[in-house]
């Protein structure tokens, strides 16, 4: 995760837990050699640290191309595949119609906010403060 320090157009993240859910609060680009591989890896991170219940807030997403997508797609599965839940917030109107015009807000669970989302997962009250 030492690619987080990149300028301000590139994709950057951090990382915040709130209960037993994993926030990921994502600003700029994601897109092909820079913003999807950097998602993978933070999510494979979380994953193989058995974070099961993972909220990408997307506030701050600038732009999503094909690749992008592809990685939320495999984000999706990878999280769904080990028991766990991910889940999408604060999408901005372009990024929400691009998922809109590939089917995509079918298969996301996307809120319009964090507080939604976060108690959308249904867990301990504690979580969902």
């Amino acid at each position: 995760m030492s690619m987080q320090a990149q300028s301000a157009s590139r994709m950057r993240a951090a990382t915040r837990e709130l209960g037993e859910i994993t926030i990921v609060d994502i600003k700029g680009r994601i897109t092909i050699g820079e913003g999807n591989v950097m998602l993978r890896e933070i999510m494979v991170g979380l994953l193989q640290k058995g974070k099961k219940h993972v909220l990408l807030n997307m506030t701050d997403v600038a732009y999503l191309d094909s690749a992008g997508i592809g990685e939320l797609v495999r984000s999706h599965t990878s999280v769904r595949k080990q028991g766990g839940q991910l889940k999408l917030a604060s999408v901005n109107k372009n990024v929400q119609e691009l998922l809109q015009k590939t089917m995509l807000l079918a298969v996301f669970d996307v809120h319009q906010d964090e507080t939604s989302a976060v108690k959308s997962f249904g867990l301990s009250s504690k979580a969902a403060g």
